[in-house]
């Protein structure tokens, strides 16, 4: 497909940059430009449509399978959000949530073993999705480490619940020249035989996922296709305890069931596989270390998520702000450290760097003309990372990179990311230009307001306050930012629940309007209006406004 075309879907969705490749599609991180989120975008291959009829089926089945997929109400499937079929019938897309997780590809390794207790737990929240899905019912059909994510909070995300279903043929046996749907070293021997796909397949998966998490490789490695897919239908699966001697032998017996040939021969059904797993779960009395092998905080890998946390703490609340360890951020954003050297550019290099940022600047005020904060700051945020690589993370250029990013988030609503993000700009603004210049102040202001938002109301105040001690030195008291901190703080101590310090900060404001910008200004308005508010509710609704 050209480039062009890949950059707006249904003339909604814009596709910025790829982000997984696979046998079934590609999958794009991409923006939903209406409702100004983020979103994954799936292009997906149909590579069954040969002819008008099939392409006609092919339609119809779509539809049916993303409805049907879009019903597993849980928290670990990403929702699904769109489906859109291009007239051509040559592209498929499925617009899902973007979830900011990691594969489990990347934790199984035979040389670095995992905690049994995250490696059950990571099963424990695919069997608690497969519950919902099978409920429904869908079945998988493609469940692998590579559809299985860990998010940054230690959720599990299942992806792809309906793919399978939605590409699949009728050539699926093991003789026939095409290739069955599934990956071959997680296929269940029905699905390789191209039998009835039912709840047991995905069971016969979920039991390959578990071992190679446990053990580090997978249950059956085959040096060609037809070989992994042969082991699956006749090859007796290594008992996971002569390859790690400490996995409890209950474990061990439930991987076997999971893997029996025959479907029936399997547990009954999923909800049976959790209550098997739920022994060697961590419990909220659990402390942080326990026999099974878990690290402190039930964590696995370096700097890896904790899916054991779901267990210990069950629907417990998001950590707080500053908390979570690994977060991301923004360079400058960690503290003020050394700056590493710069590289230097030709002018020819510097201008077109120059280009590049007033480009970002001019698409970001398109996306704020059109309410879409959200993507402007991750636009202007692609640009912050490059540009501090050549530049600096305290260049002028970049520090008013930030900046944009950081009233982008604010614009959005987002001010959780807002605030850390003009803390760190104050900080850099005040070495770079000085504690009283207008960026330093107005960046201090912004964080104040940011916290005012969050709730935490004398923070907010204090640093308002503080500003605005400053912008009087410089400016005088009815200076525009003057009148706005003025009001801001008036605002807040309401709030608090304190109107009578409230009135007084907001009677001589807006009298100082009334003189400078006039009875009718839009401010002056609306603080006569508060005004009018608080008498009433210090004086009783008979005290006539004074």
């Amino acid at each position: 497909m050209p480039d062009e075309a890949r950059r707006r879907i249904a003339d909604r969705y814009e596709l910025l940059e790829p982000l997984s490749h696979g046998g079934m599609g590609d999958v794009w991180r991409g923006f939903d430009a209406v409702l100004d989120r983020p979103v994954a975008v799936k292009l997906v291959r149909p590579q069954a449509v040969t002819s008008p009829q099939l392409a006609e089926e092919f339609e119809k089945r779509f539809r049916r399978e993303a409805r049907v997929t879009a019903r597993i109400q849980h928290p670990g499937v990403p929702q699904v959000y769109d489906a859109v079929l291009d007239e051509s019938y040559e592209q498929l897309f499925l617009v899902m949530e973007l979830v900011d997780g990691v594969p489990l590809t990347a934790y199984a390794h035979p040389d670095e073993r995992l905690p049994v207790s995250w490696a059950v737990a990571v099963a424990a929240q695919v069997a608690t999705v497969l519950s919902y899905a099978h409920e429904v019912p869908v079945v998988h059909r493609d469940l692998k480490p590579s559809n299985i994510l860990v998010a940054r909070d230690g959720t599990v995300k299942v992806l792809d619940f309906g793919i399978a279903a939605i590409l699949r043929t009728d050539v699926t046996k093991l003789t026939a020249t095409g290739s069955p749907i599934g990956t071959y070293q997680y296929m269940a021997p029905e699905q390789v035989r191209g039998a009835r796909v039912t709840p047991g397949t995905d069971l016969y998966a979920l039991g390959c996922v578990l071992h190679e998490l446990l053990c580090g490789r997978p249950v059956f490695t085959g040096d060609s296709e037809y070989q992994l897919m042969t082991q699956h239908i006749a090859a007796t699966p290594t008992p996971l305890r002569e390859l790690r001697a400490e996995v409890p032998a209950e474990l061990e017996e439930l991987v076997l069931d999971l893997l029996r040939k025959a479907p029936e021969a399997r547990p009954v059904d999923v909800q049976a596989v959790y209550e098997r797993l739920r022994p060697f779960l961590p419990s909220s009395a659990d402390a942080p270390e326990d026999a099974l092998g878990a690290l402190p905080g039930g964590a696995g890998p370096a700097g890896a998520p904790d899916p054991t946390g779901v267990f210990r703490r069950p629907y417990a609340p998001r950590s707080r702000a500053g908390a979570t360890a690994g977060e991301p951020t923004a360079p400058g954003e960690a503290g003020h450290a050394a700056q590493a050297p710069v590289p230097a550019l030709t002018p020819a290099q510097r201008e077109e760097l120059r280009e590049q940022i007033r480009e970002v600047y001019d698409h970001c005020a398109a996306l704020w003309d059109e309410d879409r904060f959200s993507q402007a700051a991750e636009v202007v945020g692609e640009m912050v990372e490059a540009a501090a690589q050549v530049l600096g993370s305290e260049s002028r250029a970049v520090l008013a990179l930030r900046r944009r990013r950081a009233f982008s988030r604010q614009l959005a609503g987002d001010h959780r990311a807002a605030l850390p993000e003009f803390e760190a700009l104050a900080d850099a603004f005040a070495r770079v230009s000085g504690p009283h210049n207008e960026a330093t102040l107005d960046c201090r202001a912004q964080a104040a307001r940011c916290r005012g938002e969050l709730g935490r109301v004398t923070e907010a105040l204090a640093g308002l306050e503080g500003v605005l001690e400053s912008v009087r030195a410089v400016d005088g008291d009815v200076s525009e930012n003057a009148v706005e901190l003025r009001r801001d703080i008036g605002m807040l101590l309401l709030a608090q629940a304190r109107p009578a310090e409230a009135l007084h900060a907001l009677e001589p404001l807006h009298e100082d309007l009334c003189l400078v910008y006039g009875p009718t200004d839009e401010m002056t308005a609306d603080v006569a209006e508060t005004l009018a508010v608080i008498r009433l509710d210090l004086n009783g609704p008979g005290m006539s406004e004074s």
